[in-house]
């Protein structure tokens, strides 16, 4: 861009506003990243996309914000470092093009609503401002654009890279199976290499540590693998995403699969259900990705989860405010209970109200479990009995979503 140097003044306000976005509250922030993401749903329900995207946002404001401490009003070189270029790849392998960038648009202009809270907290002299505010947007917007071009660039260079190997022609085949496309299975099986003609459980394995060590994704879908004495089919969905799927003729033995993630906390697999055929082939993905948004949308911090026991959660959740109101109002003040006692009226309603049966599965005496049965049903804003199937649901639901519920 053209650029004359802003007066000596204005340089002085340019850098005392870098220096307070160097240091920015973690709500700009957060209003950035719902910005990015609301401009673009495929962004936004890719778990590890929304994360990279996060660190792209942050890094972008760091980039700008430190050039313009070393040198106010100053243009600034494009941000072309890891996380620019690491979110390039993962839209490449998604399928995404460069329309998916329009995200950071929207970023831009939440974090230029920012830029002049700042200004007009620094000065108020009109003449000051005006230069001020015009030397900030003509540098944000060139920093952005040069950035967005490093971007592009680095979409082509992946695509180029990605239309070649048995890897693309593979995601190729996958995708027109989960699209519905009109592949014969006969075709599909031969290109892929695998059978479409069984059962199938899908899993998605991923981790949102941008750093992690790819080959240890690949060694938790072997183990999936293994849990089903079988090969994986397994596909590269993203650099820190792996799709997989495994012939289930009987039931898995998961402990491989367990084994394999504990020492990566990092790592998480949502599991599908076991379908049979080319369109359990695409269910049982779709049930594992349907988990792992679940999982991240909550923040959910466990490793392997079934799509089975988290169907009807994900389902309530969907709404995340209506999840939180029906937990509230069904469960007063049992919500905000210690967890022990929480734990014990769900085991008491899955039991059928029988306290017995109850005490037997919790270890605990019948009585003890009675008197804490008392106090939950004073904490209740309704009688169990005619509410059970109610609070059982309740609990269900706060059991996975708790931190956001006590936010």
């Amino acid at each position: 861009m053209d650029w004359s140097p802003p007066s000596p003044r204005v340089r002085e306000l340019i850098r005392a506003g870098a220096e307070v976005a160097l240091d920015a509250k973690l709500e700009w922030l957060e209003e950035l990243d719902r910005a990015s993401l609301a401009a673009n749903p495929a962004i936004a329900d890719d778990p590890e996309l929304a994360a990279a995207a996060s660190r792209t946002n942050r890094s972008n404001l760091l980039h700008w914000a430190y050039a313009n401490v070393r040198d106010p009003g100053a243009p600034v070189s494009a941000n072309v470092g890891a996380e620019p270029l690491g979110i390039a790849r993962d839209l490449v392998r998604r399928g995404l093009d460069e329309r998916a960038l329009d995200a950071y648009r929207a970023g831009q202009n939440a974090a230029w609503r920012r830029w002049m809270e700042i200004a007009f907290e620094l000065t108020a002299d009109p003449d000051e401002l005006r230069e001020m505010l015009a030397v900030s947007s003509a540098s944000i917007s060139a920093f952005i654009d040069a950035t967005l071009a490093g971007i592009e660039a680095q979409i082509r260079r992946e695509r180029d890279e990605l239309t070649g190997g048995a890897h693309a022609r593979h995601r190729e085949v996958v995708a027109l199976i989960l699209d519905g496309a009109p592949i014969t299975r006969q075709r599909a099986q031969e290109r892929l290499g695998y059978r479409l003609d069984q059962r199938h459980t899908a899993a998605v394995v991923w981790t949102e540590d941008p750093a992690t060590d790819a080959r240890r994704l690949d060694r938790v879908a072997d183990a999936l693998g293994r849990a089903a004495n079988t090969r994986p089919l397994s596909i590269l969905a993203s650099t820190a995403t792996r799709w997989v799927w495994v012939a289930t003729s009987s039931p898995l033995d998961y402990d491989p699969l367990h084994d394999a993630v504990a020492p990566h906390p990092d790592i998480r697999v949502a599991v599908g259900r076991a379908i049979g055929g080319m369109d359990g082939f695409r269910q049982s993905h779709v049930d594992a990705v349907t988990t792992q948004r679940m999982l991240s949308r909550l923040r959910s911090t466990q490793q392997v989860v079934h799509f089975r026991d988290v169907e009807l959660v994900a389902l309530l959740t969907a709404d995340q405010e209506r999840a939180d109101s029906f937990v509230r109002d069904t469960l007063g003040e049992l919500a905000t209970a210690e967890p022990e006692l929480r734990r014990t009226v769900h085991t008491y309603i899955v039991e059928g109200c029988n306290a017995t049966k109850a005490a037997e599965r919790l270890f605990t005496h019948r009585n003890t479990l009675l008197r804490r049965i008392s106090r939950a049903q004073q904490l209740l804003p309704a009688p169990l009995e005619g509410s059970s199937v109610h609070v059982a649901v309740a609990l269900e639901v706060l059991d996975w979503t708790s931190p956001a519920i006590g936010a």
